[in-house]
């Protein structure tokens, strides 16, 4: 044999190597994205048989704050329904905080202490449709927050002034990082009492109205009543040295108070900087429907940390000042329009407080339509054109490495793309139904449709469906189950125009407005090549950008 055929064999079967050890170490990434979960995931992220056979009605979380040792205790009253007879209940509490005693009837009960999750065994009998309560007791130091609120925990911080200035976040990692509760989405609570104990000269602001404050030696305890259904992460403490104005707006629900707390050196800037709130809640009215909290008012609260969507109590830290940080995230201009932290986490009052995921792998549900609410803010007092640009912008943001929607019961989102990739997904999708009222008929009748509920993919997805009239079951799995964005393939010969779609899932067929020779034109592609023939020769083709898809000329 020739010394040049063993070069190429020997180059053949190192490219074959190679492109087994892709194929293989691909695929071992996959099982390892697949299999990393532990037990700790599971009891965490599904719904357990000690979870499944009561229903959550009512808490009473009754803490003491201790600023200057980072230290929290108190008790939570957890009442519930009995929907199946059982003898364990699960309640959550994550290390280093210590659940210590657990008492139902007068009975103090024994504990099961599992990582997180905590298995109380039950004395008395649990009859179906009885509603029953158990008291849990805690301590310790809580997390502290690393990077709040994306690594979250309790921030404990001091203000100018070098007053204490705390707060929690915790969406992902859970509510039990601060205080025990039932820790998954799917069960919210009917309402809620927060009281919380602070040192005098701080202010503690919850979730909710002010129901009292009362005076205990040289502390204060301050008592936050919640009407409305409430997610766990949603439940908040904010203490500081608050200083509070506020206004009545006249919304689609009648009076709606919206209370403002900031530190006292912030007064006069958060007057004026706020006028933006009654704005974005006009713009929101009109485009999801009325403001789904009436009954516990509407909070913008500071916090030392950038800011998160906890219902009736939006926590906001951008500085007093439009955009991201002072940044535009699109690139446009239109970004420093408004301020993103009243903007997008306002916008979840709506999409994550009022329809909220029942498990996490969902969570493109409260980002995608969040972030495109920022788009809609913009279509509201800018018009049309300046939304697009926006929405477009932000396309640069996108990474397509992981599907939006994550894995299930095991507390998993999906990737970060479900902000921006998914915002380009909606707004795709009102190209597709053309007809701007109706979308924004569907966008309320979500709100109404699911109000106070937590819902699926498959809930949001056959609402639409249902809705526009179109079955978009390989639109949905195109865009949230896939990294794939379709391509336009075309071919211009002549009169002649060929074009197909690739880089899609099975059976995708999405119309694409496109402009040939200048004259705008729906194409309905498929997987296979279609042929359009026009009275004259085919000079140009531009696609839409309003759609989320790439193109290629061949």
């Amino acid at each position: 044999m020739s010394k040049s055929k063993q070069m190429i064999i020997r180059f053949r079967l190192l490219f074959i190597y190679s492109i087994l050890f892709s194929f293989v170490a691909h695929s071992q990434g996959l099982l390892q994205e697949k299999n990393h979960f532990t037990r700790q995931d599971t009891l965490r992220g599904s719904i357990t048989p000690e979870r499944a056979w009561w229903d959550l009605t009512y808490y009473h979380l009754d803490i003491t704050v201790n600023p200057d040792k980072k230290y929290i205790f108190g008790k939570n009253t957890i009442q519930y329904k009995v929907l199946e007879p059982y003898s364990i209940i699960q309640i959550d509490l994550q290390p280093p905080l210590t659940l210590t005693r657990a008492l139902q009837d007068g009975k103090e009960l024994q504990i099961k202490h599992d990582g997180n999750a905590h298995f109380i065994t039950l004395e008395t009998p649990q009859e179906p449709n009885t509603v029953n309560s158990l008291e849990v007791y805690y301590d310790g130091h809580p997390r502290e927050a690393v990077r709040a609120p994306w690594d979250g925990g309790i921030s404990w911080d001091k203000d100018i002034n070098g007053n204490h200035f705390v707060a929690s976040s915790c969406q992902g990692l859970g509510a039990s990082v601060w205080w025990p509760c039932k820790d998954h989405m799917y069960d919210e609570v009917d309402s809620m009492l927060i009281s919380v104990n602070v040192p005098s000269k701080l202010m503690n602001v919850s979730n909710g109205r002010l129901r009292k404050v009362e005076q205990i030696g040289d502390t204060k305890t301050y008592h936050w009543f919640v009407k409305s259904p409430i997610n766990n992460y949603g439940v908040n403490i904010n203490i500081g040295d608050y200083v509070n104005f506020s206004e009545v707006y006249d919304g689609q629900g009648g009076n709606l108070l919206m209370d403002y707390y900031v530190l006292k050196d912030n007064l006069e800037k958060a007057k004026v900087h706020f006028k933006e709130v009654p704005k974005m809640m006009e713009a929101f009215e009109h485009w999801f429907g009325q403001y789904p909290f009436y009954a516990d008012s509407f909070k913008l609260v500071e916090v030392p940390y950038l800011g998160m969507e906890h219902q009736s109590s939006v926590t906001y830290g951008n500085g007093y000042q439009n955009g991201y940080r002072g940044n535009d995230l699109s690139g446009t201009g239109w970004g420093l329009k408004f301020d993103f932290i009243i903007i997008h986490e306002a916008g979840h009052e709506w999409f994550a407080n009022n329809i909220t995921n029942k498990d996490i792998a969902d969570m493109w549900i409260h980002e995608s339509f969040t972030s495109y609410s920022e788009n809609l803010f913009l279509d509201y007092y800018y018009g049309k054109q300046a939304s697009a640009d926006y929405v477009i912008g932000t396309r640069k943001n996108i990474l397509n490495d992981r599907p939006l929607i994550g894995f299930y019961n095991v507390n998993h989102e999906g990737s970060g793309d479900m902000y921006y990739k998914g915002a380009n997904m909606l707004h795709t999708l009102r190209q597709l139904i053309e007809d701007d009222e109706k979308w924004r008929k569907i966008l309320i009748g979500l709100n109404t449709t699911f109000y106070h509920q937590t819902v699926t993919t498959k809930q949001i997805e056959d609402y639409i469906s249902k809705q526009t009239g179109y079955d978009l079951t390989e639109f949905f799995d195109q865009y949230l189950r896939t990294t794939m964005i379709p391509t336009l393939e075309y071919k211009i010969d002549g009169k002649n125009l060929k074009y197909r779609w690739t880089n899609i899932v099975d059976k995708f067929d999405m119309p694409i407005e496109v402009s040939i020779n200048k004259n705008k034109q729906w194409l309905y592609p498929k997987g296979e090549w279609e042929t359009l023939t026009l009275d004259e020769n085919i000079g140009s083709l531009e696609i839409d950008r309003d759609f989320y898809v790439s193109s290629k000329k061949i």
